[in-house]
């Protein structure tokens, strides 16, 4: 599948698609020289990990100036396509290993995309308060919420109240009851009709 999918979904601008797609061939070229992206999943980026990434936009839009950190960033997802879809919004990208930062910098660069700081770090160590905090499936919600809620400012700078959104798969009930985090759970396969989203979702969850 290739970029055309994203237009499927969104409106964009010539701004927002000709960095769309540029996606592919940025992420084949940064794929064979440090493995971010599985090599089965390479060919299916635009649905597996553009798209999927974009499941937050169907969720919660942005408003501009607000301040978005991404927890375990990995090669730049949700970070990326979000960073492109709102450009009057601020990522803050962070993720413990180096090599994957180097990904996030250079396709940032290459993109031109000014509303990405790449940080390699644990999240412990970053400064700061955001207005929302995205991850896709880096770690159990429990440990997610106790790095997260400490990072979250109060207020509402997008459709949603300032708080969480984490794209995970299958069945949640055990690991959010264990997180004893109230949540809103969608379901990405009401959002997006592509088989690979029958059983994502993005879970929403404040302080």
């Amino acid at each position: 599948m290739q970029p055309e999918i994203i237009s499927k979904y969104f409106t964009l601008n010539e701004e927002q698609q000709r960095r769309f797609d540029a996606l592919g061939a940025l992420y084949a070229e940064w794929n064979a020289k440090i493995n971010v992206v599985s090599r089965k999943d390479i060919d299916e980026l635009y649905v597996r990990h553009v798209l999927h990434s974009l499941a937050i936009a169907k969720v919660c839009t942005f408003e501009a100036g607000a301040r978005v950190c991404d927890i375990g960033c990995g090669g730049g997802f949700p970070t990326i396509p979000l960073a492109i879809l709102f450009p009057e919004v601020e990522f803050t990208a962070v993720d413990s290993i180096g090599k994957k930062i180097t990904v996030v910098r250079e396709v940032a660069s290459a993109l031109g995309l000014t509303n990405v700081t790449p940080v390699n770090a644990r999240i412990e160590a970053v400064k700061g308060e955001f207005d929302y905090v995205v991850s896709r499936a880096v770690t159990d919600m429990k440990t997610l919420k106790g790095w997260a809620l400490p990072k979250l400012r109060v207020g509402q700078r997008g459709s949603l109240p300032n708080g969480m959104l984490i794209l995970k798969g299958g069945d949640l009930a055990e690991e959010l009851a264990a997180a004893r985090l109230r949540c809103d759970i969608h379901e990405i396969g009401d959002l997006f009709e592509e088989e690979f989203f029958d059983t994502k979702k993005v879970i929403y969850a404040r302080r």
